[in-house]
């Protein structure tokens, strides 16, 4: 199990001001943690630095 006490949550630079909102934080060791802003506290994902790599390198920024 990941140890989630200490999170710096941040918004993702994807979500807009409609309330729907990804929080990520990746400053905890060895892991990246997701959750919705909407229900702080609520579950939260947790990722492998690695997968999370993998995961936002299929969303490349637009611009």
């Amino acid at each position: 199990m990941s140890d989630l006490s200490r999170p710096l949550w941040r918004k993702s630079s994807r979500s807009g001001n409609e309330g729907n909102c990804v929080e990520v934080a990746d400053n905890l060791p060895g892991v990246v943690g997701v959750r919705d802003s909407k229900d702080p506290t609520g579950s939260a994902l947790v990722f492998g630095p690695a997968a999370w790599r993998a995961f936002v390198a299929q969303f490349p920024e637009q611009h």
